[in-house]
């Protein structure tokens, strides 16, 4: 038997820090001696810091590592989201009827033993002319005011509203570097990987670095991004493109400035449609991260960044744009022999929905689950691993791709090719047609395989107009009354939490500045001392 004794993170940056945090927190936890966690980064890569939306699962993850949660506000520069916010997405601008839809990250209301909302809404029992997200949360609501998700008395991480992030990855990376190192043991190594080399079995026997020589573990985990220079360059992992389905492959970014250093901070990501694909568009505490995401085949970089520049106006003049090139897919093997990617190195989707760090998180945890105690049990991890990742991605891809064939839009070639079937998942076809009769329901889903819960297939769904027709049934639902009584429960318990809630732009700032207050008050204690 070999045990496990040493993990080697190759690639800084958000995926590479956040892993190596989770593992050694993870490894540590149970017993300090068990496994080394290291990690090795170039001082020659830079980070982009465009600005990057998570999923709620974020949360969690922070918390599980430790990082309390006003210094992360603090060093990552980051805000709340609440959820997206779509612009012409369901038709194009100027054409009659509703320009947007929100998608909340809190679950629609149902009391214990209450009915569910959605049948009734679909049946028309809510208030006239409510969104089904307007109709069933009050997030939706209390969003459009500006409010945060949470008081700045809530434990870390905790609130009435389901939230997730938004912060300056670079800066993100940074904070989780200086807490890998400083509290949880992470072994870091400054130092470029020139090669790797494999043993007589194929599986990796060490990197050799420029400054430092040969590193040497009994895992490698591969955060290298795009590049995946180790499971796709070194282990020769095919890369398995979904551009078939996901037409979006490049990206033209910007960093806005605020114009007042009070301008209110969106909580949520906002999301506008273009001829080409989408901008994205999220407000961090000293300014607006955005880009444009669009496909190749329907523009070009030229004319994508002129559309980017006109929906930004004089805001982004004399401003340099920063142009990504990506490609929607993964590896079927995340995991081969002692390689494991993380990550971008593992795949990638377009970031409509946020998915980047909550893939990132969920290949850190399965991977910390699987971890084998035994190297000799690497090969069944590995199936295991490959099986969960692959599941995750062709559901995101079948959830991502649903906002795209739904809209009405025709104004463009591309958003055309997105309704033709050829293009859309036969999976995704069944799921859409099962829903032209009942409403998505938990069961429709494979729970630890999916990273959207049924919710938000719902919220998506309707927002983009799909229709249901429950008529036929309309027998089966019988509690119209008590129906309407929550609807109209939601709406009081809205307008009492408009008054409770603070300010979005005011709770970041009354956390970071209680964050100085700590700092200033223990280097205060250390001077006494």
């Amino acid at each position: 038997m070999a045990q496990l004794k040493k993990v080697l993170v190759v690639g800084g940056g958000t995926a590479g820090w956040l892993a190596a945090c989770y593992l050694a927190k993870a490894v540590n936890a149970v017993d300090p001696n068990s496994v080394q966690v290291h990690l090795v980064e170039s001082a020659n890569i830079g980070l982009l810091g465009v600005g990057e939306a998570t999923f709620p699962s974020i949360r969690g993850t922070l918390a599980a590592i430790g990082l309390d949660e006003r210094r992360f506000l603090v060093g990552a520069t980051a805000t709340y989201k609440q959820g997206i916010h779509y612009r012409h997405w369901v038709r194009p601008p100027g054409t009659p009827g509703a320009d947007h839809f929100f998608h909340p990250f809190s679950m629609p209301s149902q009391r214990p033993g209450g009915p569910e909302l959605l049948p009734y809404w679909l049946l028309g029992a809510a208030p006239e002319g409510a969104t089904f997200a307007d109709a069933v949360s009050m997030q939706a609501r209390l969003v459009k005011h500006g409010k945060g998700p949470k008081r700045t008395k809530d434990a870390d991480y905790q609130g009435p509203l389901n939230h997730a992030f938004h912060f300056d990855a670079a800066y993100f990376a940074k904070v989780l570097a200086e807490h890998g190192e400083q509290v949880l043991g992470v072994k870091r190594h400054l130092a470029t990987v020139e090669r790797t080399e494999l043993d007589e079995q194929g599986a990796i026997a060490r990197v050799v670095t420029k400054e430092l020589g040969e590193l040497t573990a009994d895992l490698y985990v591969d955060c290298t991004g795009l590049r995946g220079s180790l499971i796709g360059g070194v282990m020769k992992s095919p890369f398995r493109s979904r551009r078939d389905v996901l037409f979006a492959d490049r990206a033209v970014a910007i960093q806005v400035p605020y114009k007042r250093p009070d301008t209110p901070i969106p909580p949520y990501t906002i999301s506008t449609a273009q001829e080409a694909g989408w901008v994205w568009d999220i407000g961090l505490q000293t300014r607006r991260g955005a880009g444009y995401v669009y496909s190749s085949r329907h523009t070009d970089a030229e004319r994508a960044e002129h559309v980017f520049r006109q929906y930004l106006g004089a805001a982004a003049d004399g401003i340099q744009a920063t142009h990504i090139k990506f490609e929607t897919g993964y590896r079927p093997e995340h995991w081969r022999k002692n390689c494991v990617a993380v990550g971008l190195a593992g795949g990638f989707v377009e970031p409509l929905e946020s998915t980047g760090i909550a893939l990132v998180e969920l290949g850190t945890y399965l991977l910390t689950h699987l971890l084998p105690g035994d190297t000799h049990d690497m090969e069944r991890a590995a199936r295991h691993y490959n099986e969960m990742m692959i599941a995750r991605y062709d559901r995101i891809i079948d959830f991502i791709k649903m906002h795209y064939c739904l809209s009405q839009r025709r104004d463009s070639q591309f958003w055309i090719d997105n309704t033709d079937p050829i293009s859309i998942p036969q999976t995704l076809q069944d799921k859409l047609a099962l829903w032209k009769l009942r409403p998505p329901h938990r069961l429709d889903f494979v729970s630890d395989l999916e990273m959207f819960m049924v919710s938000s297939w719902q919220y998506v769904l309707y927002g983009m107009e799909f229709r249901t027709d429950l008529e036929p049934t309309r027998h089966l639902y019988t509690r119209t009354e008590e129906a309407k009584q929550e609807f109209a429960n939601i709406q009081q318990a809205a307008s009492y939490a408009l008054n409770d809630l603070p300010d979005h732009r005011a709770l970041v700032e009354q956390m970071c500045r209680e964050h100085q207050e700590r700092v200033s008050a223990a280097e205060a204690l250390e001077v006494v001392g």
